[in-house]
């Protein structure tokens, strides 16, 4: 097969025939090319790639700043502010496209856009299922049968999907009604789920609902379509090539939050309401249960419940139009079938009994947000009176004494939730905060290194840069506080003042930019633009150009003052160059120091 694809905008133009073979796939392009904001002009090249496989997709079209653009019957707006791309980037897409091109659907057996292998879909689940369990709250381990019985619910309905995967399914210890499915069949359902179901077949309908997600490719498929239509997103996965785990972990992170918190179309919905009926029927569940579940969703959805609202129906809004789908459906399927409500009922006894205990820790969570330690501790005892074996109630109950400062008390409820529970990251993190709090240095750091090991955050990097200070180890304090200083809020704040007070000496033109101009009389001003959080003085800017001969120059100015955090002042250098000589100016600070 072979196409071609003609880029075309003003003066600019890309030119791309391509044709597939067993030897690979050859992608040739003329000139002139604008690539990154230089015109790049020069003889007509020819790139081979790598060989593909599968089908090659043929695409023949002209895009103009605003088209639609067909491939394997998807429809894709490309929106084209300007050309200026870089040519590695452009021919990646290019690549990606007749290289991935079309695959078959398993589930539905339509030809759709693959730009995300099996491969890679089942590698994006296997990383971030743990990670994203970790921030919903853990796994649910106070009733472990109810997770073995979630588990085997799914795996029936798994072994008769329309696609193998290793599928997965887990109970998060979280009171939002949720559900999810990453790439691969790696699934979750959350208690605050289970306990407004009703019956085996309803939990069936759920998880059937989720395996079609993962089964069809749902997320994948948006990905695939994010892939060709971000080229930010892009150039993210090219840098990430080769790089060490800890940016790759990053991308992925940052791709499972999207993917779990993505609202799937009407199309998706559609597809995993229709097939996960199938499933239901296959394995033996009366499919009404499924009919029963979305009826119920409506009618909560209209009751505009907020917990409902930003759980379950802000992935999978819920219609009468999917009600009616579904009843359409049934009619289609064998009748009758297992419902499983005495069982069901049987399996989540436990955690109905726990109901009252998990709203009292919910109220007790937002009451300490308030301020008010004493209700809060009297609404988690009585959580704990109802469930002595969770976790998270003890927990509270160190956040409770670690806000009254009363750090060995802390301890003593964290140990009591670790021994309870000993993979969760929120433990770790709060008694490496207390050891530390306590001068009992390596027991905080041993808590938070098995804290990042679950998830890594800020709060913990940012302890292991102080920790690493105190120490003396610099090396490593400068490589927890960067960690740390990533994160948008308070602690990456307070870690990149730690940062800039260990690192400025060494690197002041990484913190204080500067940038150079002149006035109408010639003479030449420097911008200096402080963007730590810290005040600053005995700054140097270091400066070299030609003079009018063509000789090199250059000199130290010494800047008085304090240059405050996060603030720019111009000042005049009391030096006059020319426009000419403008370009050859080069200018960085080379000494700074915090202000004590």
């Amino acid at each position: 097969m072979s196409g071609n694809l003609l880029i075309n905008s003003g003066r600019s133009k890309l030119s791309l025939n391509c044709s597939d073979s067993r030897r690979g796939l050859h992608i040739h392009y003329s000139q002139p090319f604008a690539e990154d904001s230089h015109q790049s002009r020069g003889p007509e090249a020819t790139q081979k790639l790598a060989r593909g496989s599968g089908v090659v997709a043929g695409i023949t079209g002209t895009i103009t700043p605003t088209q639609n653009l067909s491939v394997c019957g998807n429809n894709l707006t490309v929106l084209y502010k300007r050309l200026y791309v870089k040519k590695s980037l452009l021919l990646f897409f290019i690549a990606a496209i007749f290289l991935g091109g079309c695959a078959v659907n398993p589930v539905t057996g339509k030809n759709e856009l693959s730009l995300v292998s099996e491969q890679q879909e089942i590698n994006i689940g296997k990383t971030q299922y743990s990670p994203m369990r970790q921030a919903q709250g853990g796994d649910l381990t106070v009733d472990r049968e109810l997770t073995a019985y979630v588990s085997e619910v799914g795996q029936k309905l798994a072994a008769v999907s329309d696609r193998k995967l290793p599928y997965e399914f887990k109970v998060l210890n979280s009171s939002v009604p949720n559900a999810w499915a990453l790439p691969g069949g790696k699934i979750v359902i959350n208690r605050g789920l289970l306990t407004e179901l009703n019956s085996e077949a309803e939990l069936a309908a759920v998880l059937g609902h989720e395996i079609t997600h993962a089964a069809a490719k749902h997320g994948a498929r948006s990905m695939s379509r994010g892939m060709l239509l971000q080229g930010a997103m892009m150039a993210t996965v090219i840098a990430a090539q080769g790089k060490d785990y800890a940016q790759l972990a990053a991308m992925g992170a940052s791709v499972g939050g999207q993917l779990i918190n993505k609202k799937y179309g009407r199309d998706a919905e559609r597809e995993s309401d229709h097939y996960g009926m199938i499933y239901m029927s296959r394995v033996g569940y009366d499919p009404q249960g499924a009919v029963d579940l979305q009826k119920t969703f409506v009618r909560l959805s209209e009751g505009k419940r907020q917990d409902w609202l930003t759980g379950l129906f802000a992935s999978h809004p819920p219609s009468p139009e999917r009600v009616q789908n579904n009843i359409i459906m049934l009619a289609q399927l064998p009748k009758g079938g297992d419902a499983g409500v005495r069982r069901y009922q049987q399996k989540i006894a436990r955690l109905k009994k726990n109901e009252p205990a998990y709203e009292a820790y919910d109220k007790a969570r937002k009451t300490l947000a308030d301020g008010d330690t004493g209700q809060a501790a009297n609404l988690v005892r009585k959580a704990i009176r109802i469930e002595p074996g969770e976790g998270h109630f003890h927990a509270l109950l160190g956040d409770i004494e670690k806000k009254k400062q009363n750090p060995r008390n802390a301890k003593r409820h964290y140990d009591k939730a670790l021994s309870l529970n000993d993979g969760f990251f929120y433990y770790y993190l709060q008694r490496g905060l207390v050891n530390e709090a306590l001068g009992s240095y390596s027991a905080a750091q041993s808590d938070l290194d098995k804290s990042v090991k679950l998830l890594p955050t800020a709060g913990a990097y940012n302890a292991l840069g102080n920790l690493a200070r105190t120490s003396g180890n610099r090396q490593a304090a400068v490589k927890y506080y960067s960690k740390a200083a990533a994160d948008k809020g308070a602690t990456g704040k307070s870690a990149y003042g730690s940062l800039v007070e260990m690192d400025l000496k060494n690197n002041p033109g990484k913190y204080i930019k500067v940038k150079t101009g002149l006035d109408k009389r010639g003479r030449l001003k420097v911008q200096l633009t402080n963007t730590t959080p810290r005040a600053v003085n005995g700054m140097v800017v270091a400066l070299k150009f030609k003079d009018k001969a063509g000789l090199t120059r250059s000199g130290e100015m010494e800047i008085r003052g304090t240059l405050k955090g996060e603030t720019s002042k111009v000042i005049d250098l009391d030096l006059r160059l020319s426009r000419e000589q403008l370009p050859t100016l080069q200018s960085t600070v080379i000494e700074a120091r915090v202000v004590k």
